[in-house]
């Protein structure tokens, strides 16, 4: 997973610049924000009185999907919990995910000081937040034996050896194939690609006019860079070097921005995703053979389709790549500006980071009964297993296989994340070269990161 050195600390500004920065920084995200409504921002959080506000996109909220009602209990039966057994008392905010994941309404809430108690963060969003200085340290209620529980997996979630967000799920990305489509072709486990060309090959192979031979994330955002990182990585590229010098420039990048343009070039990905992204709804209908995604959807496989049958290998590697994937995954963060700060950070390592047994049986019955994830924590990973939450042959690949070769979810702020984002679309779709594109990105972020004030963003 990655690793990371020496953090440089918090910038040594005032609430109101800091909150400027974080303004100018949410704004420079694009599309994903709309910039306007970030402009009202002030130095002093008025959230103040009342019950904590908890902002997530899994409950309350009732569904026809099985799957989602059962993660909307799991927030809703935590909260009435501490509800139970504290003074502090939660009110849950449900967001629908859309919302939540690619609007407006969780940065410029915090921009105008309206910020939630508590919320959850996705690794690529954390120097947003930290370096707007609205992220509480949650260190003070965690004992030594809980950080050291987590491991590695709080490396990207720390900045001067104070932890800052709880991950409640670690969620590796792998390739995902269609068992009935592979075998009408006459291919059989032996034909699993483990190179780049293989995989192409096969999916050349396995394309028609209604099915997409492989896909590849195609909507610009967060989400589509974490899906396209490890690809760069197995050649042994990089965003930032270990010095943190701009190295997105390289043989390894115009490498995995072909590998992605080659794809939809040929007609072996589509343009666009299948109909909603919807991926147990796309190998059903038999419009996808490969699909690169992520372990949470071994869950959704269960609840719509059990009697579907599908794999998953371990994304192929270049000539002389090695492999590695993406890891993923929300955590809890509390807000330093709230209207009880030390409250929200408690209830943050009471749900996901205390040595008791109900915090770490919790994380078990998210990741194993709940989800489908891997446990951030060898505790809950341990618990999880005994349980069986790992038997299966997908959970069991996920967990001794794919997980192993795992490196977290970058940090990246979004001026740094946009100018990667540019280079995937530009080269994925619109038929640029990816020579130019590479260098025009690390050119931008390069630019950015010489006025770069901040935590570490490696």
């Amino acid at each position: 997973m990655l690793q990371h050195g020496n953090e440089a600390g918090r910038p040594a500004t005032s609430p109101g610049t800091s909150r400027r920065r974080f303004l100018a920084t949410a704004a420079g995200a694009g599309s994903a924000v709309a910039a306007p409504a970030l402009l009202t921002g002030c130095g002093t959080a008025r959230a103040k009185g009342g019950n904590l506000q908890f902002w997530n996109f899994y409950g309350p909220q009732r569904s026809p999907d099985p799957a989602i009602n059962a993660q909307a209990k799991w927030f809703v039966d935590m909260v009435d919990r501490w509800n139970a057994t504290h003074k502090a008392r939660i009110d849950l905010v449900y967001l629908p995910q859309p919302t939540y994941l690619n609007g407006f309404k969780l940065p410029s809430a915090f921009a105008t000081g309206e910020g939630p108690d508590i919320f959850l963060l996705s690794p690529g969003d954390f120097l947003r937040y930290y370096n707007g200085g609205v992220l509480a340290d949650l260190t003070p209620h965690m004992e030594k034996a809980a950080i050291d529980d987590f491991g590695s997996a709080l490396d990207s979630r720390m900045v001067d050896g104070k932890v800052y967000a709880l991950p409640m799920e670690i969620e590796p990305l792998a390739m995902f194939y269609a068992q009935d489509v592979w075998e009408k072709a006459g291919l059989s486990e032996a034909d699993i690609p483990t190179t780049w060309d293989q995989m192409l090959d096969i999916g050349d192979k396995l394309r028609t006019r209604t099915r997409a031979g492989l896909v590849f994330e195609t909507r610009p955002g967060y989400y589509q860079n974490f899906t396209w990182y490890p690809w760069m990585w197995q050649g042994g590229g990089e965003v930032l070097d270990e010095r943190g010098d701009v190295a997105f420039d390289s043989k390894a990048t115009r490498q995995a921005l072909g590998l992605w343009q080659d794809a939809v070039r040929h007609g072996i990905a589509p343009r666009t995703m299948p109909a909603a992204a919807d991926v147990v709804g796309g190998f059903k209908g038999g419009n996808v053979a490969m699909w690169q995604q992520g372990i949470w959807n071994v869950s959704s496989f269960k609840a719509f389709a059990p009697k579907y049958r599908y794999g998953v290998f371990k994304l192929p590697t270049p000539p002389g790549g090695r492999y590695v994937t993406a890891l993923g995954g929300w955590s809890f963060c509390a807000n330093a500006q709230g209207r009880n700060p030390e409250a929200a950070a408690e209830f943050c390592v009471w749900a996901l980071g205390s040595m008791k047994d109900e915090s770490i049986n919790r994380m078990v019955e998210w990741c194993v009964g709940t989800k489908s994830d891997v446990a951030p924590r060898d505790s809950a990973l341990d618990r999880g297993s005994a349980k069986g939450g790992y038997d299966s042959g997908i959970m069991k690949q996920f967990k001794d296989e794919i997980f192993p070769g795992g490196r977290a979810e970058p940090r990246y702020p979004p001026v740094v994340y946009k100018a990667i984002s540019d280079a995937i679309q530009g080269t994925m779709l619109a038929g640029h070269g990816v020579a130019g594109d590479a260098e025009r990105a690390a050119r931008s972020i390069a630019a950015y990161t010489k006025s770069y004030q901040g935590a570490s963003l490696i």
